[in-house]
Order: structure tokens, then C-alpha cells, then sequence
């Protein structure tokens, strides 16, 4: 990922509604949700939640499929894997195993045997989850 990028990414979360609207996609995990919906969550009018999903789209942070009258918004999340790994890329100088401690068990970004980023197997894993079992997993 390029600084430019990066920036970019941050910039266009640093905005409450941007982020409301990124998390909820994620919740969401590939299925997406149509942008009226979107909408209708969070309680914004068309005008503003357009303008807003233009900026996170553009910034890379969501993909839009047109289905028919509708787009259906999903979030990237291979991007914002992306984007935490350019951040963490110095993670302990390049010793990933110095900085555990500071992590936590399976927190970190740093890849784990099989090259995956645990961050992104939790992640995945919770964006494919039931409620039932995203309620167990918080409780």
C-alpha cells in the first residue's frame, strides 16, 4: 500500500458517520446491504449518505455493485487488512514475536503460520458468524 493511500483511507474514516456506515457493512460481512438501507439504519437522508459512500468507495474502503435500481455497498475488507498491515509493517523493529506481549494472544496483525494475519482470520470469522454466535463470542 502506498502512504498516499493510506492517508486517504484514514482521512475518509475520520468522519463518525463514515465509520457508523463502515461497520455496519462489515457486520454485514459479503452479502452488503443496498444503499436505502444504509440509509435507513443509520438514519441519514439520500443526499448525505450518497456523498458520504462516494468518499468511502473512492478511498477504497468499500466495493458498490449496481443490482438493477439499487448499488449494494460492501466493505473491502482486504483493503483495511491493507491498510492495518501497512501501519503495523514495523510492528517490533521486524520481530513481530518481541512486541506478543503488547498484542495479546492472537491480537496482533502479524501473520501466524499460514501466512494469514490473525486479525484478519478473527475478522472473517466474525463477519461469517450467526448473531447467536456473535452474541456468545462477546459474552
Amino acid at each position: 500500500m502506498e502512504k498516499d493511500a493510506a492517508i486517504t483511507a484514514l482521512a475518509s474514516l475520520a468522519s463518525g458517520l463514515r465509520l457508523d456506515i463502515y461497520r455496519l457493512l462489515v457486520r454485514h460481512g459479503p452479502e452488503g446491504v443496498v444503499a436505502g438501507d444504509i440509509g435507513a439504519a443509520l438514519q441519514v437522508p439520500p443526499t448525505n449518505l450518497s456523498f458520504h459512500l462516494k468518499a468511502l468507495t473512492q478511498s477504497g474502503l468499500l466495493t458498490v455493485t449496481q443490482e438493477g435500481r439499487y448499488q449494494r455497498y460492501r466493505a473491502n475488507l482486504a483493503w483495511m487488512q491493507a491498510l492495518v498491515d501497512y501501519l503495523t509493517a514495523e510492528c517490533c523493529a521486524g520481530h513481530p514475536e518481541q512486541c506478543s506481549e503488547l498484542r495479546g494472544p492472537g491480537a496482533g496483525p502479524c501473520a501466524t503460520d499460514d501466512g494469514v494475519p490473525a486479525r484478519a482470520k478473527r475478522t472473517v470469522a466474525a463477519t461469517q458468524a450467526s448473531p447467536r454466535q456473535q452474541r456468545m463470542a462477546t459474552e
